[in-house]
């Protein structure tokens, strides 16, 4: 007998079986725990509301009034001063 008529099997009876069904189950569950810890961890992050941008936007175009800009101003009001 020829060694491919030893491998010959007939496609009506060939299924995917349990490894096939195991490895698919598996994927799953690991797609399931990434799609969890990626909420979480999205859930975390600490972004400002669109309010506070607005906020901030505003104080920009008012003064441009920075902690550097504040500090030098103060600087140069107290050299007038003395």
């Amino acid at each position: 007998m020829p060694p491919m008529m030893v491998l010959a099997v007939n496609e009506d009876q060939v299924t995917p079986g349990v490894t096939a069904f195991l490895v698919v189950a598996a994927l799953g569950v690991t797609l399931f725990l990434l799609i969890r810890s990626m909420n979480k961890r999205i859930s975390r992050i600490q972004a400002p509301s669109e309010d506070d941008l607005r906020q901030a936007d505003w104080e920009r175009r008012q003064g441009g009034a920075t902690p550097a800009k504040k500090a030098e101003q103060k600087s140069q009001a107290d050299q007038r001063d003395a």
